[in-house]
């Protein structure tokens, strides 16, 4: 076979199959103009048809709104621009990306990774790759746009594929987004939504707080960190070899007027090292202040009670911390180092990375009408509530029960991206039916989780996917959604069976899940 022709295996032959399914699809702009036109039509034959949806803890019912009518010409017309603007990721995405631009641009994060990883081992870096976005959620949604392009700068720099270090960045960030092996806003949100619930029980359980999941989610975030090593390594990297991806990040305009070193030699400059000094030790002492603001008990980012979690100042001004801590140190070095000479270079090289973003932009205008229209008129409410109805009506009892649930929970979680705003649905009704049939809310909380993430990097409604499309066409101008798709699924299947045997053992030897909590009322 010759050289220009490597060997398929089954596997590639499947993926290629749904990569080139996929990439049929039309460009996500029209993608999301017709699911919008779709849902319009839809959600008008249902207000038409008087259809509503009871959500479990409501006093009323909620009726099916229709686009098509006078209440929603009068919707869309006036929150065209909110719509738009409110769009959650378009603030998140560009605000961060203004920050990583400053520091990628004047050459911080490659001399950095160079310095971190120069001497590291090249077989551990999928392992670390996976643990750190595992773990990322402890950022929020900033993982999503944080740690792909940083993973992918990090296999360049050790001689890998830098399109493995991208997708395997998403693929763990995204395929186990609701553990951790920290505490995160996301177990007070979860616990406070359980708590709601069994407030109206009659053997409401083990209290469920921020730590009942606690042991459950260190385990499986060690596990999963192992698996999404082990895909990177084994599955995901090999095959971008077989197929010929590009290694070279196709150069924007500005890059190919001012060049810059990706990747670098393997040894910094005395310029260099004396500016990822100044760089270190800025970092460092903008933490100190951060942590000085935030640490006493008076402090203004502190929440209710002087608490940190569920709510509170500090978990609100993520977005600006990771802003800070990638754009000031980010200037030191570039005019320490003397890739910047004057003040006017700054703004330009933040014009050039909203420029690299035009494309999400615009892209942002459509999905955030579409995700507002399928919020507003109540159509994804009333898929979530008639699942967990059709579950209910099966009369599946014991583990097999908790199977089926987390299996109906991936399923919805491709239509339904917020976690939040799916467990607030499917609690109202499997932790009361849950609770019939002897399981701790706790333990109900903890197999949601299997699956609330796993297949939230193979739906084209995640809105972070168009962020990664847009980054992998930096490297595969041709890449399309179909092509995100065939690269996220090995994570998806393997991280689903390899959670669902961490919760079956915690169930089969009744581990506690976290501090004084367990799988039987």
């Amino acid at each position: 076979m010759s050289a220009q022709t490597p060997p398929t295996t089954r596997v590639d032959r499947l993926l290629g199959g749904i990569e080139r399914a996929g990439n049929k699809l039309p460009e996500p702009f029209v993608l999301f103009s017709i699911l919008f036109t779709i849902v319009a039509v839809v959600s008008t034959a249902m207000a038409l048809g008087d259809v509503t949806v009871q959500i479990p803890g409501a006093d009323e019912s909620t009726q099916v709104r229709g686009l098509f009518t006078g209440e929603g010409m009068v919707w869309l017309s006036t929150n065209l621009v909110p719509n738009f603007i409110e769009f959650p990721p378009l603030g998140t995405v560009l605000s961060i990306l203004l920050g990583v631009g400053i520091a990628e641009r004047s050459g911080l994060l490659a001399a950095a990774i160079r310095r971190a990883f120069g001497s590291a081992p090249r077989w551990a870096l999928p392992y670390a790759v996976g643990f750190v976005g595992i773990s990322g959620s402890i950022m929020s949604d900033s993982a999503f746009v944080v740690i792909p392009p940083l993973a992918a700068m990090v296999f360049a720099a050790a001689g890998r594929h830098p399109v493995a270090g991208l997708l395997g960045g998403f693929g763990a960030v995204g395929a186990g987004y609701s553990t951790s092996m920290f505490v995160t806003s996301l177990d007070a949100l979860f616990a406070g939504i359980t708590t709601t619930v069994t407030q109206s029980l009659p053997d409401p359980g083990t209290p469920v707080n921020a730590v009942s999941n606690y042991f459950f989610n260190v385990v499986s975030a060690i596990v999963l960190s192992v698996v999404a090593g082990f895909v990177i390594d084994r599955v995901l990297e090999p095959r971008l070899n077989r197929l010929g991806v590009p290694t070279e990040r196709r150069a924007s305009k500005d890059e190919e007027e001012h060049p810059m070193d990706a990747a670098g030699a393997a040894h910094l400059s005395g310029a260099e090292r004396r500016a990822l000094r100044w760089a270190g030790l800025t970092m460092l002492l903008v933490g100190a202040v951060v942590v000085a603001a935030v640490l006493p008990g008076g402090s203004p980012w502190r929440g209710e009670g002087g608490s940190f979690i569920p709510e509170s100042p500090l978990l609100d001004s993520i977005v600006f911390i990771v802003f800070v801590l990638f754009a000031i140190p980010g200037l030191v070095y570039g005019f320490v180092s003397g890739t910047w000479t004057s003040s006017a270079d700054v703004p330009r090289s933040l014009a050039a990375t909203v420029r690299d973003m035009a494309g999400f932009i615009v892209l942002a205008f459509v999905l955030g009408q579409f995700t507002a229209l399928f919020n507003w008129s109540g159509v994804g409410s009333w898929l979530a509530v008639a699942g967990a109805e059709a579950l209910q009506k099966v009369g599946l009892t014991g583990f097999v029960a908790i199977l089926c649930f987390i299996l109906l929970a991936s399923l919805l979680n491709l239509f339904i991206i917020s976690g939040s705003a799916m467990w607030t649905l499917m609690a109202s009704v499997f932790v009361p039916l849950f609770a019939i049939l002897g399981f701790e809310p706790a333990f109900v909380q903890a197999a949601f989780r299997v699956g609330d993430s796993a297949t939230q990097v193979i739906t084209p409604l995640n809105p972070y996917m168009i962020v990664l499309l847009t980054m992998l066409r930096r490297y595969e101008p041709d890449a399309g959604l179909g092509t995100i798709f065939a690269r996220m699924l090995p994570f998806v299947v393997p991280f689903w069976v390899s959670w669902v045997l961490v919760l079956t053992i915690f169930y089969g030897f009744d581990i506690p899940l976290g501090p004084g909590t367990g799988a039987r009322l």
